[in-house]
């Protein structure tokens, strides 16, 4: 992979992404991809995370380098797609690489099969922090 953006999460996030992947018998290529993110992420409390960072709940507008293709998607945690109507998992490929980027950075990330894809952040629609929802 290039050289990775910086990321940010809230240590709530990280806390609750962590005790998910505690309790994963076996750990995919996605949850290892993510551990490695969470490593090297830069941590603040949740009424730290800047406006623009793309946290779990964020409603988030991203592209795909390969297909030029956009999607608007909630990041959420496994147990809430069947609740969320326009989720996407923060254990799905694309879901990983979603959280912690700021609006317009971009990531290098493996996707299923094996090929690596640029994932940019287009917009940040909604972010729970940006209304108070620190707790979420």
């Amino acid at each position: 992979m290039s050289k990775q953006p910086a990321i940010t999460l809230s240590s709530l996030d990280y806390d609750r992404i962590d005790a998910l992947l505690a309790k994963e018998k076996e750990l995919s290529p996605v949850h290892e991809q993510l551990l490695l993110e969470m490593e090297r992420a830069t941590l603040v409390e949740p009424e730290a995370v800047p406006p623009n960072v793309v946290t779990m709940h964020s409603k988030v507008r991203f592209k795909l380098k390969s297909s030029g293709k956009e999607f608007e998607k909630t990041l959420c945690y496994p147990q809430e797609l069947a609740t969320t109507s326009d989720g996407i998992s923060i254990f799905a490929p694309v879901g990983a690489a979603l959280i912690g980027l700021a609006v317009g950075q971009h990531i290098d990330w493996p996707m299923p099969g094996g090929q690596l894809d640029q994932v940019e952040i287009v917009e940040l629609v909604d972010q729970p922090e940006r209304k108070g929802e620190f707790y979420r």
